[in-house]
């Protein structure tokens, strides 16, 4: 099996090259790492869909998809003679064993260091939350930023507190709305939803597949609205909220 994928990723490795070569594709040749970037985040967000729906016959090809795209990068970057895909599999293979010791090294002692702080050491980071990308979206970004805190004991054990903490700060941001002040309005919502972010993520619940699941059936039950209306020969301006009210609560029941 393993001699089979080094067969086909060696294929799919020599086929990206003639595209980039002269004589190869127009389209492909013209791209730069910077140009591909919006077809990177929207290959990986395929693959996320695809993973959420559980098709394998998806996941499989969403993840071809995104295995092109990374292979593009670094085909791009050996052109520069930056470096290449043996380099990048040499470095993750390295990362990787040196942030298991007790699992590769013989000689290892444990010195009691969490996986992320043995990542700071490796990456030379001056601060301990540093390295979760600013581009992540918020939602992702405040559930991993709290991850790294738990890590080294700076978190709540039970669910009370925690409770306590999103009950707080909605009360604070019920006072910043009664103060009219905008500017705390939105620091304060702010920490309502980074306060719900660490009770899902103490429920074992990703945030972000919650809030999109939420999406869904919002936009599932509005389409209904639309079809029902339709049926009256109304349009949505049309019609009042107690009408689109009872078509909602309707399809929300079912």
């Amino acid at each position: 099996m393993l001699e089979k994928s080094f067969h086909k990723f060696s294929e799919l490795y020599k086929t990206i090259k003639v595209l980039r070569d002269p004589g190869g594709c127009p389209w492909d040749s013209s791209q730069t790492s910077k140009s591909l970037i919006p077809y990177l985040l929207e290959e990986t967000y395929e693959v996320i869909e695809a993973i959420e729906k559980e098709k394998y016959s998806e996941i499989k090809e969403e993840l071809g998809d995104l295995f092109l795209h990374l292979f593009f990068q670094s085909q791009i970057y050996e052109e520069k003679k930056a470096f290449n895909l043996s380099d990048i599999f040499e470095n993750t293979n390295l990362k990787l064993k040196n942030r298991h010791p007790e699992i590769f090294d013989k000689s290892y002692i444990n010195t009691g260091l969490s996986w992320e702080e043995r990542k700071q050491k490796e990456k030379k980071r001056e601060k301990f939350l540093d390295g979760v990308p600013k581009s992540l979206p918020a939602l992702t970004r405040a559930s991993r930023i709290q991850e790294k805190a738990a890590e080294v004991g700076f978190d709540w054990n039970d669910l009370k507190p925690i409770w306590d903490k999103v009950y707080e700060e909605i009360g604070e941001l019920k006072n910043a709305i009664e103060s009219k002040d905008n500017e705390q309005i939105i620091s304060e919502m702010g920490d309502v939803l980074f306060s719900f972010v660490n009770l899902s993520r103490h429920l074992k619940i990703q945030p972000e597949s919650s809030l999109k699941n939420t999406i869904s059936k919002f936009e599932y039950r509005f389409h209904n609205i639309e079809k029902e209306l339709e049926k009256q020969n109304k349009s949505l301006s049309e019609a009042s909220l107690e009408e689109m009210d009872e078509i909602w609560n309707k399809f929300k029941n079912n």
